[in-house]
């Protein structure tokens, strides 16, 4: 294991709580499981290929778009 320290914008510190909300895992695991799905996402991107995303089951899939 690696111990780092991070230091949160307000807007990645509540998306860390949501996240920990909905889950029920711990700050640690969220963040864990974040950066493995960062950097599969951006494996598949680097590759050229996309992702897309369906907010619900009737709704247009879109490509997901990373700033």
């Amino acid at each position: 294991m690696e111990r780092v320290t991070v230091n949160l914008t307000s807007r990645a510190s509540k998306a860390l709580e949501t996240a920990v909300g909905i889950t029920g895992d711990s700050k640690t695991d969220s963040i864990n499981r974040a950066l493995s799905v960062y950097a599969y996402i951006e494996q598949v991107l680097q590759q050229g290929g996309s992702i897309t995303v369906q907010d619900s089951p009737d709704a247009v899939p879109q490509k997901l778009v990373i700033f």
